[in-house]
């Protein structure tokens, strides 16, 4: 779409250019000094051609050195055109074909995000036609369609540049809600997959407890225990979890030991390999530890990902000891 907008206006810059030199030449009275108006046509035209032809690399912003160049064909063109022709016939049709041509110039300028260049050609042509024309006869033949083509270009920049900056922020939005709705999809996979894990888990369990009328044996008992905190720790334990995990865990409540697992979200913005090496080196720290309960947090900390933490019951006044102490960190060691 922009190659196509930007080749129609190429298009159209290069045929007013084609025609005001071509009206240049068509002139009906002969120059007193001709050679003057055949290198104003030329200078005009090798301008035009280069100001609209000349690209930059992945903008349309005209090069420096061309709209320098746009400048000063803009000043010296009116200048040429006036003094090779007498003060009487500078009013004729063909000898008024710089202030459309030159306007032309300026909107280039200005739709090549060259405005302060775009808007001193003007200047500089509304002071030269009305020193050699006079103000009254100057926008009479040409002036104000010059400079209403000037106000039109830089309204039409402002516009599209806001449009442009419009649909570039919907698209990040639109990128950004692909993206919140994708991780809704991953988390309701995740959820469907915990409530089916829970449920192989807990539904042996219940099935045989309605069955049983509540009446279990000491053994039934101990799976339900391990049930109950299988459950709670799909819950709270979220991305802590692996198979590794899951089966440390049940092995260390298998001999007794209390865990508890919170996760407040401490593995967030960690890439999958290094969760997979802090999953890991949980298991192996749940497998090894001995304390009668055993506490697994997850925090959000800027440094720790996980602390472990194992109590046994001890002392006097049956106050908790601390056994096991074990820090892991968001960055490997």
């Amino acid at each position: 779409m922009r190659r196509t907008v930007r080749s129609m206006a190429t298009a159209l810059a290069l045929g007013f250019a084609v025609y005001f030199a071509a009206r240049a030449i068509w002139w009906i009275v002969q120059p007193t000094a001709p050679l003057l108006m055949v290198a104003a046509i030329a200078l005009y035209l090798g301008t035009v051609l280069t100001a609209v032809l000349v690209e930059s690399a992945n903008t349309v912003r005209m090069p420096l050195l061309p709209a320098i160049m746009s400048l000063v064909a803009g000043a010296v063109v009116p200048t040429l055109v006036s003094l090779s022709l007498e003060p009487s016939t500078r009013g004729a049709p063909f000898a008024t074909w710089y202030i459309g041509a030159t306007g032309l110039l300026a909107v280039v300028c200005i739709v090549r995000r060259r405005l302060i260049v775009g808007w001193a050609i003007l200047l500089v042509l509304v002071v030269e036609a009305c020193a050699y024309m006079g103000i009254g006869e100057a926008f009479t033949l040409g002036l104000v369609g010059s400079i209403t083509w000037v106000v039109v270009a830089q309204l039409l920049v402002l516009f599209w540049d806001r449009a442009v900056h419009d649909t570039e922020r919907l698209a990040d939005i639109q990128r950004a809600v692909s993206a919140w709705h994708a991780t809704q999809l991953v988390r309701q996979r995740e959820r469907r997959v915990r409530a089916q894990r829970a449920l192989a888990v807990a539904g042996p369990v219940l099935s045989r407890t309605v069955a049983a009328r509540g009446q279990l044996t000491e053994q039934e008992r101990l799976q339900a225990r391990l049930a109950e905190g299988t459950l709670r720790d799909e819950l709270r334990g979220a991305q802590l979890l692996n198979d590794a995990v899951r089966d440390a865990i049940s092995g260390a409540r298998a001999r007794g030991t209390l865990v508890t697992v919170f996760d407040e979200g401490g593995l967030e913005g960690l890439d999958e390999t290094r969760v997979s090496e802090i999953r890991d080196e949980l298991a192996g720290v749940i497998a090894e530890a001995r304390a009668n309960r055993v506490i697994i947090r997850a925090g959000r900390d800027d440094v720790l990902a996980v602390t472990v933490v194992g109590r046994a019951a001890g002392g006097s006044r049956d106050d908790d000891a601390v056994e096991l102490w074990h820090e892991i960190p968001r960055e490997p060691r």
